[in-house]
């Protein structure tokens, strides 16, 4: 609940912090008016960390970039046909921003850009009434101010925990898409209800978003994955329909479930283990930046499932080969977003693995197994520990404890043998080098089955020794014929 007192107090600091001070007498100085816009104003008064400075002013781009070069140790006008310099005042970065009065063609999400004279029309154009409010910190030739400005009563819905768009949702998502996309951001990062007019024009318009590039899509995408919650904000995209433009592998999850044919709901399970998995990943890695890939992994581990769904006789439901069958979807649905290779990567290895640890659960692995579980994990293995434990979501205690009971074991030996072998490296005990001149061969394709099979050889029996290898190696190259 939002305490006013201590807001303003916040507030207070806020305008105080020698960055926001120093840049407002400068701007005074000039004859200027200056504001501390939008989120860090929201966040002083949730009591929430602010990383990031954005100001707004009446000053045009030459006449900020004037004022601010004295105060900075770098500047940049990447943003100047937009109202916007950026610079770095006390080791803090900051953006300063023209008032803006921007109008929209309905065609693209790109503003004709127009310089406004007020800032009360600056905060109408923003996306919801709690990012749009400022503090007032320089008028021109006055002593320092705090002076917080609300057109649009974007404290009342703080106080409610209210998302609502500053003018008529209509056409603010009509101007501008990927606000609509940022709502559902915003419900997970503020933990606030979207009110319902807005909700109703995300679900009417929600097809204007095509006209969002998918790298801004993705970007929201990523920000929603790093919050605290992100179930929350998915539930809204998949409840509006939203989520059917950019990502409609997570609905198609809601399978109808009949009378005679009875499973797990999808959807909610793979809620479930994003939630489970975001748990233990803060348990492991306390402190640590969210993980991003190990998060989208967790939500689309089965997407798969509704492709390879079969009803079988007597009632049971079968999902076969639905690891393999996601993670190839997963890929694709992840380039289409223009995800880098590092991530796709990742999200599809964990998907086509997160089955490969039930084997053991039915009994338990050679050190063979082991090695090549460690192996074909490689460097997501911690990753998929984690999503392979997340993944147990029965309510089944004795079930759940048999299966947390495995996975400790194989994790157990899994450090057994990474101090006995070096695990993590893995690599059979003769090279290409060596291979071809114990066999006396060149380069090419007979190499690299020779190294398959010492490769083999390693997984399964551990460190033999180099002699020995050469004398399977030759073995093998003598039954070859």
């Amino acid at each position: 609940m939002l305490n006013m007192a201590e807001g303003l107090e916040r507030l207070g600091a806020l305008a105080a912090n020698p960055v926001v001070s120093a840049i407002a007498r400068a701007f005074a100085d000039g004859g200027f008016e200056l504001a501390v816009v939008g989120g860090p104003v929201r966040d002083a008064l949730l009591g929430r960390t602010t990383h990031d400075l954005d100001f707004t002013t009446n000053a045009r781009p030459d006449d900020i970039l004037r004022i601010v070069k004295p105060l900075a140790s770098a500047h940049w006008d990447i943003g100047r046909a937009f109202g916007t310099i950026g610079a770095r005042v006390h080791g803090e970065q900051v953006e300063i921003t023209t008032y803006r009065a921007d109008s929209y063609d309905g065609l693209t999400r790109k503003p004709v850009v127009e310089f406004g004279e007020s800032i009360d029309g600056d905060l109408l154009r923003r996306d919801f009434t709690v990012n749009a409010m400022a503090l007032q910190v320089a008028m021109p030739g006055q002593p320092p101010i705090s002076k917080l400005i609300d057109p649009t009563s974007g404290v009342e819905d703080l106080v409610a925990g209210i998302l609502r768009t500053p003018i008529d949702p209509n056409v603010s998502f009509g101007d501008d898409p990927l606000r609509m996309l940022r709502a559902a951001r915003f419900s997970s990062q503020l933990e606030f209800e979207i009110d319902a007019d807005t909700l109703t024009a995300i679900e009417q318009l929600r097809q204007t978003l095509s006209i969002v590039s998918p790298e801004r899509v993705q970007g929201e995408l990523i920000r929603l994955m790093q919050t605290d919650d992100p179930v929350r904000g998915l539930r809204v995209l998949v409840d509006t329909g939203l989520v059917e433009q950019f990502l409609p592998e997570v609905s198609a999850l809601r399978l109808e479930v009949d009378e005679h044919h009875h499973h797990k709901d999808v959807y909610e399970h793979s809620l479930t283990v994003l939630r489970q998995a975001i748990d233990l990943e803060h348990a492991r890695h306390p402190g640590a930046e969210p993980d991003v890939p190990l998060r989208l992994a967790a939500l689309l581990h089965d997407i798969g499932k509704p492709r390879t769904r079969k009803l079988e006789p007597g009632g049971a439901v079968t999902f076969h080969h639905h690891d393999v069958v996601g993670s190839r979807m997963a890929r694709k649905r992840l380039q289409a977003l223009r995800f880098d290779g590092a991530t796709t990567d990742a999200v599809a290895r964990l998907i086509e693995l997160h089955l490969r640890f039930f084997g053991y659960a039915e009994g338990a692995w050679t050190d063979s197994a082991v090695r090549r579980y460690v192996r074909d994990a490689g460097e997501l293995v911690d990753r998929l520990h984690i999503l392979v434990r997340a993944d147990v979501t029965t309510r089944n205690k004795r079930k759940a404890g048999r299966l947390a009971s495995a996975y400790d074991d194989i994790e157990r030996r899994i450090e057994e043998l990474r101090e006995q072998e070096e695990l993590d490296s893995i690599r059979p005990e003769l090279d290409g080098n060596q291979i071809q001149l114990i066999l006396g061969i060149a380069p090419g394709r007979e190499v690299g089955e020779a190294y398959k099979f010492l490769l083999d050889l390693r997984l399964d029996e551990g460190v033999i020794g180099p002699d020995a290898a050469e004398r399977r190696l030759r073995e093998w190259w003598s039954a070859r014929g």
